[in-house]
């Protein structure tokens, strides 16, 4: 089989070692007639003898022209160890020319010796030498590292053998691209073009190339092991894909858990309870009531955050940047959520504060308030909620109280006696007195004769409420007094028991810590809203007051 040198079938003549190869078959035109010089060891000689031989190198001149002729036919050739030819030589004439003596010593070696001492020998070999390696020598620089681990992970002896790992691979990447891009109808084996173009006197054997050329068994395992070694890997990158996908999707749900929001809380009945103040029926019913008439702020947060931010900042009394950390917002955006939210749900919710007839607070009295106050129709008291130091004299003056020493919104607040919230005064400054506000808030004016009305002690609108026909029940005073009537100690020790219940509605009204927090001036303007959205959802929880007596 011949192969054209000016083609090949790879496009490219087979490197010197690849010695099974198509393209390696030494034939036509393959400019083997020209020196290639190797290295002395690849000849067979050692360095020594080839310094001498280089040195004296008149052995090449013809007594003609002076020069060594390059031609293999003329007379003025002279072979060598240093001429590599693959013409007309097989295996065992390559091996032969290797194993016999060297041709061009002249001289003995006593002669050699004397040319040049010893030391000038080595040093002219080393400098030889390192000049051989110098031609084969690559600097990679700050890749040495990763060459070296990636040497020790194929387990490779020799740098070359990694250098050659490369090649293949490289060769086999532009294959693969080559039979892409090659059409379908295309044999991948076919000789390109300009082969068979060939002349027969260019290429006599062009005829045989057209015909089925045997593949040699290393080639043909080369591609099966590739093949193998692609399907391995594949199976790994596979099961790392799946492996990493599984622990992504892991990652995802547990940071869904790790976020703040509705979705973690309501599979807690006591964490909702504790965050909220509800349960998850009532949760769900306040959302189903004001879902239509509020507006959503956040598109990250859905409507249940929404609720749920409004019920934490009353409920908990945290600041705006506290639970923008908690929900991944920003201040801002909590600030516009409790304030376009806050006024709606108050609006919503403040039939739940009705003042019911004298029929319906019968059917419902407890036991406790019989026999001696089942006349009674509320419980009266009033609350302050502190706020900010306004910085208007005026303002500061208004809102100052004796009796909490701060400056103060005040609310008048009146409980059924099931413990229910029945009224409330919108918000007063703390300067204004109690009469004042019991006058002008409308509560007179919801009373009918023979109404009982209990307070505490120091509530003076005794006048007042006979002026409605009501009484007005409050514990005696101690004052200007040594000791209380067997009477008036009875009468005050059934008050107390009845007051005690009141107190513990009180105490739930004021769950709502933002009640007891100080109110900033900037929220100072909600506040009423505020009070009445949380009056509200006090009495959409269970009642603190027992039907009977226990």
């Amino acid at each position: 089989m011949f192969v054209c040198s000016r083609h090949f079938h790879s496009g490219k003549p087979a490197y010197e070692f690849q010695e099974s190869d198509t393209d390696w078959v030494p034939s036509l035109h393959l400019g083997h007639t020209q020196f290639k010089v190797t290295t002395p060891e690849a000849a067979g000689v050692d360095s020594i003898s080839a310094a001498i031989i280089l040195k004296d190198h008149d052995y090449c001149r013809s007594p003609s022209d002076g020069e060594r002729s390059l031609d293999c036919q003329s007379p003025d050739f002279v072979p060598s160890e240093f001429v590599y030819t693959k013409e007309n030589e097989g295996p065992e004439e390559k091996m032969k020319r290797v194993d016999q003596p060297f041709l061009l010593k002249r001289g003995s070696e006593d002669d050699q010796d004397s040319l040049l001492p010893q030391k000038k020998q080595r040093s002219l070999a080393k400098k030889l030498s390192d000049k051989e390696r110098d031609k084969t020598r690559i600097s990679i620089g700050p890749a040495f590292p990763r060459w070296r681990e990636l040497r020790e992970q194929k387990q490779l002896q020799f740098d070359w053998q990694l250098a050659f790992f490369f090649l293949d691979r490289y060769q086999w990447e532009r294959r693969r691209e080559n039979w892409v891009s090659k059409p379908l109808f295309q044999p991948s084996h076919d000789p390109p073009e300009q082969l068979l173009k060939c002349s027969v006197e260019h290429c006599p054997g062009t005829s045989r190339a057209k015909e089925n050329i045997p593949v040699p068994q290393k080639e043909n395992d080369e591609p099966h092991q590739n093949h193998r070694q692609l399907q391995a890997e594949h199976g790994y990158l596979r099961q790392e894909l799946d492996a990493l996908q599984a622990e992504n999707q892991m990652l995802k749900e547990e940071l869904e858990k790790s976020k703040f929001s509705y979705a973690t809380v309501k599979c807690n009945a006591r964490q909702l309870l504790f965050f909220t103040g509800l349960t998850s029926v009532i949760f769900h019913w306040l959302l189903t009531k004001i879902n239509d008439s509020v507006e959503r702020i956040s598109q990250k947060l859905g409507q249940e955050d929404h609720l749920l931010v409004v019920l934490m900042k009353l409920r908990l009394g945290l600041s705006n940047i506290d639970l923008a950390y908690r929900f991944e917002e920003s201040t801002p955006t909590i600030s516009n959520i409790c304030r376009s939210w806050i006024p709606t749900m108050a609006i919503i919710l403040r039939p739940l504060i009705k003042w019911p007839s004298r029929e319906a607070i019968r059917r419902n009295m407890p036991d406790i308030f019989d026999p001696n106050f089942t006349k009674c129709r509320c419980i009266m008291d009033f609350a302050e909620i502190s706020i900010a130091r306004p910085s208007n004299l005026i303002a500061r003056a208004q809102t100052w109280s004796t009796y909490k020493h701060n400056n103060t919104i005040k609310y008048l607040i009146a409980f059924t006696p099931a413990g229910a919230i029945s009224f409330l005064s919108p918000g007063w400054g703390g300067q204004v007195s109690d009469r004042q506000i019991t006058y002008e808030s409308g509560f007179l004016g919801r009373l009918e004769p023979r109404d009982q009305v209990i307070a505490e002690r120091g509530f003076q609108i005794r006048s007042e409420l006979a002026a409605q026909g009501a009484t007005f029940r409050i514990p005696q005073f101690t004052r200007r007094k040594k000791q209380l009537s067997a009477y008036e100690l009875e009468t005050s020790r059934q008050l107390s028991r009845v007051r005690i219940h009141v107190e513990r509605v009180l105490g739930r009204w004021k769950d709502f810590k933002i009640l007891q927090s100080v109110i900033p001036l900037s929220q100072v303007d909600m506040l009423d809203d505020v009070v009445v959205l949380c009056s509200a959802l006090t009495n959409l929880c269970k009642s603190v007051v027992p039907k009977s007596k226990q």
